[in-house]
């Protein structure tokens, strides 16, 4: 189990961040890229939100037809880089590999897909031109995985694109909310510069849409606006004492670590709350920036929890306790954090029942909340006829994409309520396509 000292520098902050599947070296390609099969039914590829066709890429990888490779993977997913780094690929292409039915190590599909996809970006090899102009303009609202997915197929088709995006960076949680030993902040930006510089697409940053008059702006200077718009903060517990000095969001932790790097202070002693992939990053976070007790506190099963194993198995690696079938009860502390009162609970005829004869505190420093983000419900407000279900996500033609307003289209968290970084570069590419079709081809 590894021990971190609070880093006080970049480098040190680098080393104790280190990249949890670094870059391929060109033998390491070649030498993995000779083991795949080539199935005729390819399950790696049925098993990838966006279809990507692995096979092919890594043939073409193998073949040293680099360019070949990355061209592969962007034609289906415009975030390829990325995604061949964040996805959890052991769940999905790699966890559908058939080397695990015959206790083989499956491929390292991300790792390739990272390796062929950042040789184009570091080369700036040209693979994509815009189309030729159709006379029609779209705005999209946020610049994530959805929103820039959505960009690059417009601009394909022809369209003029302008990104509308609140903060001063692109991307969305893969800049701001991904822990950095999955991927850094320059990778990232990397590549949605190379995007841009190939396809031509505007962001504008610092430009929250917030208001009623915002909105018909885009809607009288634009044919049609794309909703690719991330989660909002993370959700308040209720719980007393929860305004106490040293209580954070999850997403809003990670994010200034993303930003500050080493000169976040994280106290000695640390409690997160939630048992999803996003507490995973958090504790295992808090764990590297020197944290001498992590404490990750879920209120069912470990069997129960949100998060992937190897996610766990990440944080406890970094040296993170855990407490199972806990719920929070309060938040104590004479205006600072000292502690969370805890109660045990237990499952009974299938409902989860808290135990008030069993209580006890744990002490800390600091409370990270990890227990899901509120919707955009504040922005969806804001547009005429726009219908959302009872979880406050926008409802869509899962065909099309088209809202229930047909000025608008919607994809990513939007309309799942928080899912991976590839099923937000499908939704993006394929509302990309009913805009298409409803502006153009119908």
């Amino acid at each position: 189990m590894a021990e971190y000292k609070r880093p006080t520098s970049e480098e040190e902050f680098k080393k104790n961040f280190k990249q949890k599947n670094p870059l391929m070296n060109d033998t390491q390609a070649y030498y993995e890229s000779s083991r795949c099969l080539f199935c005729y039914d390819a399950p790696c590829i049925k098993a990838c939100p966006t279809g990507i066709d692995i096979p092919l890429f890594i043939k073409q990888i193998h073949t040293d037809n680099i360019t070949g490779a990355s061209k592969t993977i962007f034609d289906s997913n415009w975030l390829g880089n990325a995604c061949g780094v964040v996805c959890p690929t052991g769940v999905l292409c790699e966890g559908a590999c058939v080397y695990n039915h015959q206790d083989v190590p499956p491929i390292q599909i991300g790792r390739l897909q990272n390796y062929a996809t950042n040789k184009s970006i570091e080369s700036n090899k040209k693979l994509f031109k815009a189309g030729e102009a159709n006379g029609k303009k779209v705005a999209i609202i946020g610049a994530g995985p959805a929103g820039i997915a959505c960009a690059c197929e417009l601009r394909v088709f022809g369209f003029e694109v302008d990104i509308y995006e609140a903060k001063e960076k692109p991307s969305g949680l893969t800049v701001h909310g991904i822990a950095p030993y999955k991927i850094t902040n320059e990778e990232v930006l990397k590549e949605v510069k190379y995007l841009q510089d190939q396809l031509g697409f505007e962001i504008k940053y610092n430009s929250s849409i917030d208001t009623k008059e915002k909105i018909k702006e885009l809607e009288s200077n634009y044919n049609a606006i794309f909703i690719g718009v991330g989660l909002g903060k993370t959700a308040t517990l209720g719980l007393e004492g929860e305004e106490k000095n040293g209580v954070v969001g999850a997403v809003e932790f990670i994010e200034e670590l993303r930003m500050k790097h080493h000169l976040v202070k994280v106290p000695k002693r640390v409690v997160v709350i939630g048992g999803g992939n996003t507490a995973m990053d958090a504790a295992s976070e808090s764990a590297r920036m020197g944290a001498r007790k992590t404490v990750l506190a879920y209120r069912r099963s470990k069997e129960d929890m949100g998060a992937y194993k190897f996610e766990y198995d990440l944080a406890i690696s970094a040296g993170v306790d855990s407490l199972f079938n806990v719920t929070p009860l309060e938040i104590i502390g004479n205006g600072k954090v000292e502690g969370v009162k805890f109660a045990k609970t237990q499952v009974v005829d299938g409902e989860l029942k808290t135990d008030m004869n069993n209580v006890f505190t744990v002490k800390c420093d600091m409370v990270i909340k990890a227990t899901g983000q509120a919707k955009q419900g504040h922005l969806y407000e804001l547009i005429d006829d726009l219908q959302l279900d009872s979880k406050t996500r926008i409802k869509i033609d899962e065909e099309t994409f088209h809202t229930s307003n047909l000025k608008y289209f919607a994809g990513g968290d939007a309309i799942n309520g928080g899912a991976e970084v590839v099923n937000a570069a499908y939704d993006g590419k394929m509302a990309a396509h009913g805009i298409y079709k409803w502006l153009i081809n119908d």
